[in-house]
């Protein structure tokens, strides 16, 4: 399902502790994301040790208490895994974000402000429960524009927005978070092998598009680092979901190659070259 890609917007601007982030440039296309940023070395979002702070949010009365569970009561509970889905397959209209923290979110009011000063309309929010907690999945597009989000400067803003706010009003979740050890109350409790942890697979998904999904540990700037990789070898991202999982991140991109499947020597080179990078973040080509 190719869709059309929404202007390339700045994210710096947004948070008042955030450093700068470089600019890209990602042209017009049918697909998501089309070809080469045509930009050296990968950059890379840079946060300083600290909480981050809204320029111009609106901060609405704060959700329910660290140990508040639905009924009122106070009590120690294990800390549950928070979750961030983005997900631009399931609706063609809107882009789906779910956020899930077990049952100690509230109506997140302070979150659909955040992402009011970023442009976008929350136009659908609903709750749901199940065994693993409470649901909260909100419908979001571009207030210029009407359509779904699919830049992904600002679908990593999104990410960070609501990532933010949870642990602005959720503190214990910054233990579970990789965000955390940036600009979280607590330090994450356990660091991720990175060798271990980052696992690619390519898989064919009919003749004119292919399944890429990656697995790997979580950091500021990801979103935008894996796409980027993608198009710097001309491949194209039609649309896809990135989910943020405790300190892990799981992404699955239905990509192409001139509006066909990858074939088997291009999968590996893909494959390879998010594998390199994923394993080695700081790496430097001055190295070299």
């Amino acid at each position: 399902m190719a869709v059309a890609m929404a202007s390339c917007g700045i994210i710096s601007g947004i948070y008042t502790n955030l450093n700068a982030i470089e600019k890209l440039s990602i042209s017009s296309s049918p697909c998501l994301f089309r070809g080469s940023f045509g930009l050296d070395p990968i950059q890379r979002i840079c946060i300083v040790p600290k909480r981050l702070g809204f320029s111009e949010s609106t901060i609405i009365p704060k959700a329910s208490s660290a140990a508040a569970v639905e009924d009122g009561s106070s009590q120690d509970t294990a800390v549950p895994t928070p979750k961030v889905i983005i997900d631009l397959d399931s609706d063609p209209e809107a882009t789906v974000v779910e956020v899930t923290f077990g049952d100690r979110l509230g109506a997140l009011l302070d979150t659909m402000s955040a992402l009011k000063n970023l442009g976008l309309n929350v136009v659908k929010a609903n709750v749901y429960l199940d065994q693993s907690g409470k649901h909260n999945k909100l419908c979001i597009t571009n207030a210029s524009t009407g359509r779904k989000v699919e830049d992904p400067e600002l679908l990593e803003a999104i990410r960070l927005t609501i990532i933010n706010n949870m642990m602005e009003f959720h503190p214990e979740s910054s233990s579970q978070l990789a965000m955390g050890e940036a600009f979280g109350a607590f330090q994450p409790y356990q660091k991720l092998d990175v060798d271990i942890t980052t696992h690619i697979h390519v898989y064919d998904d009919g003749p004119e598009r292919s399944l890429l999904c990656v697995e790997a540990a979580d950091r500021p700037g990801l979103i935008v680092d894996l796409v980027k990789i993608i198009t710097e070898i001309n491949i194209d991202v039609i649309s896809g979901e990135f989910d943020t999982e405790g300190l892990l991140a799981k992404a699955k991109f239905h990509v192409s190659y001139k509006n066909k499947a990858l074939i088997k020597p291009l999968q590996q080179v893909l494959a390879n070259s998010l594998r390199y990078y994923l394993r080695r973040p700081t790496t430097e080509e001055s190295s070299f």
